[in-house]
């Protein structure tokens, strides 16, 4: 199979760990860059999709099965509050740092009727996969989002050192990183703009950023 990854290396690299060498890969910086590529691509991972005007190049027709990655974005708002029609199969998937690589791929979708879709390509990467409510933060993201956020609170309140708690998360629940570590691989961009969308979606306490988690987002802004 052709597939464009429009993202960053770091997503690159974690397409090309998932679904191995049995495929050629395309790679784009932009939606304006990713867009010649369509015409000769069978799937697209978009790693960057955060608003509705970036969807404007998924309405030329193609063969495209297109996932966009809507860890922080809710799926059914952003194809609603995109006026036109896209001529694609549309999943979201949880397209953070991490969250790809692993046997299931976290998807969620808007019509039941393109669950066939989605298995059949599902076969060809040969990957399982988990269908999961279209909401802010998915699943797996939402949680470890929220581990993260409370470690950082356990740091806050002087219980604690980072590694410290690493060790112990890593040794207690089997975790492959603890959640500072698993915080520098996913970003604290990332982190901080997944719990705010979460927040605000649910307003959930539990979703509440922690202002030492705040005070390290605000220092590595421009």
């Amino acid at each position: 199979m052709n597939i464009l990854i429009i993202g960053e290396e770091v997503n690159f690299k974690e397409c090309q760990s998932k679904f191995k060498n049995a495929h050629r890969y395309l790679f784009a910086n932009t939606h304006q860059e990713g867009k010649q590529f369509l015409f000769e691509t069978d799937v697209v991972f978009d790693f960057l999709i955060e608003r509705e005007a970036q969807l404007e190049i998924y309405r030329s027709p193609s063969k495209s099965i297109i996932f966009l990655n809507t860890a922080k974005i809710n799926l059914g708002q952003l194809r609603a509050s995109f006026a036109l029609p896209i001529i694609h199969s549309v999943f979201g998937f949880a397209g953070l740092p991490t969250f790809l690589d692993r046997e299931i791929l976290e998807v969620s979708m808007q019509s039941q009727e393109k669950e066939t879709v989605l298995k059949n390509v599902c076969k060809e990467l040969d990957t399982g996969f988990q269908i999961v409510d279209d909401r802010v933060g998915l699943v797996t993201p939402r949680i470890i989002c929220m581990i993260i956020n409370e470690a950082y609170y356990t740091v806050q309140e002087g219980t604690a050192s980072r590694e410290d708690i690493d060790l112990a998360m890593k040794l207690g629940t089997n975790y492959p990183y603890g959640p500072f570590e698993w915080c520098q691989k996913i970003g604290v961009k990332n982190i901080y703009e997944l719990l705010a969308a979460i927040h605000e979606d649910t307003k959930d306490e539990r979703y509440k950023i922690c202002p030492l988690l705040k005070k390290e987002y605000l220092f590595i802004q421009p």
